[in-house]
């Protein structure tokens, strides 16, 4: 087993910055990257350093874009170890679990049975629950029907590279 530290004490690591921002992929102006998602600019920022939205037509260069997602990144994981007093978790699982904030939002993640596995110390329970996290505008991603060119087949592949990671981290 892993050693696992207080969340209060852990930051998201180079190796998840790199893994975060490779998954969102870069785009110099705002799209919306699957049907019925909003806009997104840069590595999927949802909003702007300033807070404001993304609104289609807005651009950026790679070092504005790595600038912004570090300012949402920062309020993430404010909010993700706010949400887990006392929790421990090692680097790897950490670095997940701020990954699927950043990609789903602190409020999803407030919600979900992964935090409240961790809050009673079950750690295989919450790495199990990213599986139900499969959905995208009402679609179920894990179906081949959804897997087409407008599909949402990378939503499920990466929630099962979470959860292989997470079961590794155990």
């Amino acid at each position: 087993m892993k050693a696992r530290i207080l969340v209060a004490a852990l930051s998201l690591s180079a190796a998840g910055l790199i893994g975060l921002v490779q998954h969102e992929g870069y785009t110099d102006r705002a799209v919306i990257p699957t049907k019925g998602d909003v806009p997104t600019v840069g590595f999927g920022s949802t909003k702007h350093p300033t807070g404001e939205a993304v609104q289609m037509g807005d651009r950026t260069d790679p070092v504005r874009a790595l600038v912004a997602a570090g300012a949402h990144i920062g309020a993430d994981e404010a909010r993700f170890r706010a949400s887990l007093p006392g929790v421990a978790l090692t680097q790897g699982e950490y670095d997940l679990y701020l990954d699927f904030l950043y990609q789903y939002g602190s409020g999803n993640w407030s919600q979900s049975s992964m935090r409240r596995h961790l809050l009673a110390g079950r750690y295989r329970e919450a790495c199990d629950a990213l599986l139900a996290w499969r959905k995208q505008a009402g679609r179920d991603c894990s179906l081949p029907s959804n897997w087409g060119p407008k599909g949402c087949k990378g939503v499920w592949t990466r929630q099962q590279q979470r959860h292989a990671k997470c079961v590794a981290e155990q």
